[in-house]
C-alpha cells in the first residue's frame, strides 16, 4: 500500500510522472516502455523534464498497443531500463511525486528496479507521493475521475490526446494538478514580452464561482428536531444535539453548503 501525503504541504520541487507499459501487471512480467516526468519548482514548470522511450525486452500486449500505439519495432533501438535507472533515481530523489493512480506506476517502477538486483530502495522511500486519482475521488465522489473526465471538468485542453503517451499525459496532469489544488492555472511563466517560455500543453483559464450558502427553512429545522427526538427515543438516552442551546442542533443559524 502506498502512503499518500497531504497536498496542503506542497514540496518546493515536484515531479509529475506517468508511464506506459506492455500490459497491466508487472507480476506477469510486463515492463515499462515509456516514462515521462515534468518538473515543477514552486509550482512552475522548469523545462528540466525527464522523458525516455525504453526497450521493454518483451512483446507488447495487443490491448496495451491499442492504448499507446508504441510498437516493438519502434522501441527496439531504445535504451533498456538498466541504462537509465541511475539517472532516473537521481532525478526523482527527494521530490514530491504527483501521479494519477500512483500504485500502478510505482508498482511498475519498483518492479523494474528490483529486476536490476542492485539493492535499490522503493521509490516511495526516496520521495513523497501525491495520488491525483485519490484527490479527485475525494473531491468528486461518485463521478468518473480519469484524465479525460478531469480535463473536461477543469477545462484543460486534451485535444491532442488521441492515444495515451506518457509525455503528453504528464504535461496534462501537471495542468490538472495545479487547477485542482489552487486557482493557479498558468503552468509556464511569461518571458516578459507576452510570449510563454514554453507552450502549455493544456491551458485552462479556470475561474471559481462563489460557493452558494443555503440556509435551512423553519420546516426543515422542525423536521430535523423531530428526527433527533426519534433517535433519542430509540436509543433510550439523551441525544447530544438536543442538549445544545435552543435545541436547534446542527444547521440552526449555520449555512449548509450544497
Amino acid at each position: 500500500m502506498v502512503t499518500m501525503v497531504n497536498t496542503a504541504a506542497t514540496a518546493a520541487r515536484q515531479v509529475v510522472l506517468d508511464t506506459e507499459t506492455t500490459g497491466l501487471d508487472p507480476r506477469e512480467g510486463h515492463r515499462i516502455l515509456e516514462i515521462a516526468c515534468v518538473e515543477l519548482v514552486r509550482r512552475r514548470a522548469t523545462g528540466n523534464d525527464f522523458n525516455r522511450y525504453l526497450n521493454p525486452e518483451r512483446e507488447i500486449d495487443a490491448a496495451a498497443l491499442e492504448v499507446h500505439g508504441l510498437s516493438g519495432e519502434f522501441l527496439r533501438d531504445k535504451p533498456k531500463f538498466a541504462a537509465i535507472a541511475d539517472d532516473l533515481l537521481a532525478y526523482l530523489r527527494g521530490a514530491e511525486l504527483v501521479i494519477h493512480n500512483a500504485e500502478f506506476d510505482l508498482g511498475f517502477l519498483n518492479h523494474e528496479f528490483q529486476l536490476l538486483k542492485r539493492g535499490h530502495p522503493k521509490v516511495e522511500e526516496l520521495c513523497t507521493v501525491v495520488d491525483t486519482l485519490t484527490l479527485a475521488r475525494r473531491r468528486h465522489p461518485g463521478q468518473s475521475n480519469n484524465l479525460n473526465a478531469l480535463c473536461q471538468r477543469y477545462e484543460v485542453d486534451n485535444s491532442a490526446r488521441d492515444q495515451h503517451r506518457a509525455s503528453l499525459d504528464a504535461a496534462i496532469l501537471a495542468e490538472l494538478y495545479l487547477a485542482m489544488t489552487s486557482e493557479q492555472t498558468a503552468l509556464f511563466a511569461d518571458d516578459g514580452g507576452g510570449k510563454k517560455k514554453r507552450a502549455a500543453q493544456a491551458p485552462s483559464g479556470l475561474t471559481y464561482p462563489k460557493t452558494p450558502v443555503v440556509r435551512a427553512t423553519e420546516a426543515e429545522l422542525a423536521a430535523h428536531q423531530a428526527a433527533l427526538a426519534r433517535l433519542a427515543a430509540a436509543a433510550e438516552e439523551d441525544c447530544l444535539w438536543l442538549r445544545l442551546e435552543g435545541g436547534g442542533g446542527a444547521g440552526e443559524g449555520e449555512g449548509v453548503e450544497k
